[in-house]
């Protein structure tokens, strides 16, 4: 018996999915399990604001829950378990009655089109909901995106077809590019347009802090805070033409990464 599946990425042992103690990333079979839990609450929460009534809340829960589970994000089990809770207590408030959540186990032992099909729609609401949780720290949200995580969650856990399936994976792609846009109109209304800067390409001694190129927000609250500090050529605030601040709230405790 295998004692964790994950494929998600490209380092996946043998190209077919790690299933032993650890992922190759180092994730723990623990770990990828309790993220399993997360997503089969997520579409439990799905399922309960179809029969009720979401919130502004309710839409960062599943942008926070999905974010949480991408390659390398968060291995820290007691955050991961403490996001599911908040999320067990949103399905609660939102929907009436006992809606179940998902066991992801029946999607890895699904037939190979649906398997495939599901798996390619889960982890591109995973990759956008990063933009979409972005572009929310800076105050910028689209209805339409919101709503498409309710739905493609709520398909993941049902009967589907693979036609109907696939239908879903190319609305999946359609709404990424919006929430792309999204995120770009964040960015630059925050920091300006990006324009070319030089920067040295000398390997300095750490420790370092890496940041990934679209969470500006995290980047701008690092410059901010280690300001005279460190190199003017890193200071250069992502190459962007403004360093207007924005009123935001710290990254939750469920999101936290391991960098």
């Amino acid at each position: 018996m295998r004692e964790m599946f994950c494929f998600q990425c490209q380092q996946t042992a043998h190209n077919t999915g790690c299933d032993g103690k650890a992922g190759v990333c180092g994730k723990k079979a623990d770990t990828a399990n309790y993220q399993d839990e997360l997503i089969g609450a997520l579409i439990g929460l799905a399922r309960a604001a179809r029969a009720g009534t979401p919130t502004p809340h309710t839409d960062e829960l599943i942008l926070k829950g999905l974010f949480t589970t991408i390659t390398n994000v968060n291995f820290n089990n007691e955050t991961i378990l403490q996001c599911k809770a908040e999320i067990e207590k949103e399905k609660a408030a939102v929907g009436p009655g006992q809606l179940d959540d998902y066991d992801l186990a029946a999607l890895w032992a699904a037939g190979e089109d649906v398997r495939s099909l599901k798996s390619l729609i889960l982890f591109g609401l995973k990759g956008m909901a990063a933009y979409a949780y972005h572009a929310r720290a800076l105050g910028r949200t689209d209805p339409a995106v919101n709503a498409f995580f309710y739905e493609a969650l709520e398909a993941i856990g049902a009967e589907k077809t693979p036609d109907e399936l696939l239908a879903l994976v190319l609305k999946t792609g359609e709404v990424n590019l919006a929430c792309m846009a999204l995120l770009d109109a964040a960015n630059t209304g925050a920091y300006g347009d990006p324009v070319p800067v030089t920067v040295p390409l000398t390997i300095e001694k750490g420790p370092f802090i890496v940041v990934s190129g679209h969470d500006l927000h995290d980047l701008k609250l690092l410059l901010d805070q280690t300001a005279g500090s460190i190199s003017q050529a890193t200071s250069a605030r992502a190459g962007r033409t403004s360093s207007q601040s924005s009123t935001t709230s710290p990254r939750p405790s469920c999101s936290q990464r391991t960098v």
